[in-house]
């Protein structure tokens, strides 16, 4: 009789580890089955874009369900990144992260309203781009020397645009102060498609944009491509030089993206997600397309990506130290 009883209950036990099991099973294959927004934290047409819009083609290739951008642009890409920072963490609401957001605000900004680490789940390194320096056609300079010496001719009379306060452009330009000792005026916009019309009209004076971006104009031949802020020329332009080649050594100011979700996201969607990912920039059409257009894919793990914010952010909080930029 005692025998029976554990038989009895060892089977009942049985059954609701089977069906935990299932469970667990059919939570982990449930996704995706609502749609998926990726929001992109500046207006469209740049870079971030670009690779969400990339993203948002080819995983609808593969799921059954519609993949969306959306535009969330403002505050340096705070408010999409809080959007973010605050949603669900079931996959369906997506950020691609910048070096700005994850590795340069958390020092410029005294409040913000999410941490950039703590409050998002890294999925995928996804893409990086020199930035390059362009000039108003207007000015009548041809290379970095002759920008230099009009710059000091005229402290704080030059202007450079960025995409916002504390993006990687931004920083471009305090970093270029620094190493020239130049004094010019920073103009933020809320992102580059209003700083690029004011740029060829002559509005400002310079601007460092993302290369996958400025190439157009640069070919169209509306704007001056002065240098890359990479330490190597990109193939993606190997006629513009970089501006550690014209007496800058060591400058470097590259903008990556990431693909983030929100903080606790599950394991199993985080590693399809990733898988995801993988699979669309490691597409050989895919990644010659972005090639042909200044970026570099290099899709990696989550583990990877950490440790990638975690040595940017020690870089760039020194650089918005020494600029002493500083926001509430």
């Amino acid at each position: 009789m005692q025998c029976s009883l554990v038989a009895k209950r060892f089977f009942i036990t049985s059954l609701i580890f089977l069906g935990f099991l299932t469970g667990q099973t059919q939570a982990q294959t449930a996704w995706p089955k609502q749609p998926i927004r990726i929001i992109v934290t500046f207006t469209p047409g740049g870079a971030p874009d670009i690779l969400a819009r990339v993203l948002a083609e080819q995983w609808q290739k593969n799921l059954s369900v519609p993949v969306i951008v959306e535009n969330r642009p403002g505050v340096g890409g705070n408010i999409g990144a809080d959007l973010v920072a605050k949603s669900e963490p079931d996959g369906y609401t997506l950020l691609i992260g910048t070096v700005g957001i994850h590795a340069i605000n958390g020092a410029l900004y005294d409040k913000l309203p999410f941490d950039p680490v703590k409050d998002f789940t890294p999925i995928s390194f996804l893409a990086s781009t020199p930035n390059v320096l362009i000039v108003s056609k207007q000015l009548g300079i041809t290379n970095l020397n002759e920008l230099i010496e009009l710059a000091k001719a005229k402290p704080n009379q030059l202007t450079f645009g960025s995409s916002g306060v504390g993006t990687s452009l931004h920083m471009s330009g305090e970093l270029f102060k620094e190493m020239t000792g130049v004094q010019i005026r920073h103009i933020p916009y809320k992102g580059r498609a209003q700083s690029l019309p004011d740029l060829v009209s002559g509005r400002i004076s310079m601007l460092f944009d993302n290369l996958s971006s400025s190439l157009p104009l640069i070919k169209a031949g509306e704007v001056q491509a002065l240098g890359v802020t990479s330490l190597k020329r990109s193939s993606a332009a190997p006629e513009i030089p970089t501006l550690a080649e014209q007496g800058l050594p060591g400058f470097e100011a590259i903008s990556w993206f990431s693909l983030m979700a929100p903080a606790h996201l599950p394991v199993d969607i985080q590693m399809r997600l990733n898988q995801l990912t993988r699979k669309t920039l490691n597409n050989p059409e895919v990644k010659a397309r972005l090639l042909a257009g200044g970026l570099d894919p290099a899709p990696g793990s989550p583990q990877e990506l950490s440790k990638l914010i975690a040595t940017e952010s020690n870089k760039w909080g020194r650089v918005v130290v020494k600029s002493g930029a500083k926001l509430d």
